[in-house]
């Protein structure tokens, strides 16, 4: 047998690897474009659509402020609420948490989530539900993703990523801040893990359906902060930031365990899902009746500004905390991370005082250093500072992220979010939020 000289086998091996990168290269590349354009169907369907929840949000509230009185319908409106969850089957739907929960199992999201969710939030918003939508953006959008996803026969791991996708584009059409939606998509299912096969279909599937939300009228959610009030960086500063954001660690633990406990209060005394709606809406209504309480109605944008503006009354955290808790326990439907936004920067500008930080500034550091402990996402919070007020103080902002993720403990809004790692040290530790 004749024997292979050197370059007979060189070239052999040349043939084998160049194989091997065409088959890998053209794998890749055909995976690049099939999700560029599952990317792009997801950002114009799922923008869309979020859009057009943006804007009947807006009439609702719109129409909410030119009736002042509507809040007593509230028990009303959760009765239609029951109503409609009851007669689709969907009264024990864990909302949120299943989206979650899909992305990482075999789970799927009922094609009933996206209209139930659009419907009932739109009621609760026009009638004063002390409610955010984001939470709601999630929803619509993680189930819209997966009814594409079901149209386009994909297999059980791409659909973890379209319903990513999906998330990131609900999320970015209501809101406007692309950035933060792509990241928050990809962090928020299990922290410790970012689900990066995912990034180029949800940052796509996030700017395609902000620019579909922005022609279609809506503006991106962004707050005006002085730039007068962002301290210069000195350990003085340092020292003040980090008290802050321990401060609001803790507010954050509060969020998540007032949230809990009152929901799980309602269905214990009132395990009747009408009972339940009427009676949770009739508190909240009753509430509102007290003087200087109109505030707390919606989500309460305005409130947000004027905090980051320096002005906040000193109880107006725990009341806001204590009406959305009663909200959405008796089971109005919304979100919570607009709310935790209002919580954060009453908080923040009211702690200000305390820290000798000015009310502007620790007004919008609450709100960033809230958000990340209840949802324990400091990535997506960091670049969520740097869409809503334009990159100042980012190190502060950073700082204030990082201490607030690590003091926040193990809570969080989602119960079917996981916590994969310790926050203290890099030890496995894979636990459900409380």
């Amino acid at each position: 047998m004749k024997q292979e000289s050197f370059w007979e086998k060189a070239a052999g091996g040349v043939r084998i690897l160049a194989a091997y990168l065409q088959k890998t290269l053209f794998s890749d590349f055909y995976a690049f474009v099939r999700w560029l354009l599952i990317a792009l169907v997801c950002g114009f369907v799922i923008g869309g659509a979020g859009a057009v929840f943006h804007i009947a949000i807006a009439r609702a509230e719109v129409f909410r402020a030119a009736h002042q009185g509507l809040y007593l319908l509230l028990p009303a409106g959760g009765l239609v609420i029951a109503f409609l969850y009851k007669k689709s089957g969907m009264e024990a739907d864990p909302g949120t948490d299943l989206v979650l929960f899909s992305v990482r199992s075999e789970a799927s999201v009922s094609w009933k989530t996206a209209p139930l969710i659009f419907v009932s939030t739109v009621i609760t918003h026009l009638l004063g539900g002390s409610a955010g939508r984001e939470g709601a953006a999630l929803q619509l959008g993680g189930s819209l993703g997966q009814i594409l996803g079901r149209g386009m026969k994909l297999d059980v791991k791409d659909m973890h990523i379209i319903t990513l996708c999906g998330m990131s584009a609900g999320f970015s059409a209501l809101f406007g801040t692309p950035m933060t939606a792509a990241v928050f998509a990809m962090e928020v299912v299990s922290v410790g893990v970012m689900y990066y096969a995912a990034l180029v279909p949800c940052v796509l599937a996030a700017v395609i359906a902000s620019q579909v939300s922005a022609a279609m009228g809506n503006h991106p959610t962004a707050f005006s902060l002085a730039a007068s009030a962002v301290p210069e960086l000195s350990p003085l500063v340092l020292a003040q930031v980090t008290g802050l954001a321990v401060l609001c660690a803790l507010v954050s633990m509060a969020v998540c365990l007032v949230f809990h406990k009152v929901s799980l209060a309602y269905r214990k005394y009132l395990p009747n899902l009408y009972l339940r709606a009427l009676c949770g809406g009739a508190l909240v209504a009753v509430l509102f009746l007290l003087p200087e309480t109109g505030d707390y109605q919606g989500a309460g944008v305005e409130v947000i500004q004027r905090a980051i503006d320096g002005q906040a009354r000193p109880e107006a955290f725990a009341l806001k905390l204590v009406m959305t808790a009663l909200t959405l326990g008796a089971g109005f439907k919304g979100g919570e991370i607009v709310p935790s936004f209002f919580i954060g920067a009453t908080f923040g500008c009211t702690a200000a005082g305390l820290l000798g930080l000015p009310p502007e500034f620790a007004a919008a550091l609450g709100l960033v250093c809230v958000f990340c402990g209840v949802t324990n996402a400091p990535l997506a919070s960091f670049v969520l500072s740097l869409e809503l007020f334009g990159g100042q103080g980012s190190l502060l902002f950073l700082l204030a992220a990082a201490v607030s993720y690590m003091l926040s403990g193990y809570y969080g809004l989602y119960s079917k979010q996981k916590i994969l790692y310790s926050k203290t040290r890099p030890v496995f530790i894979d636990t459900q939020t409380k």
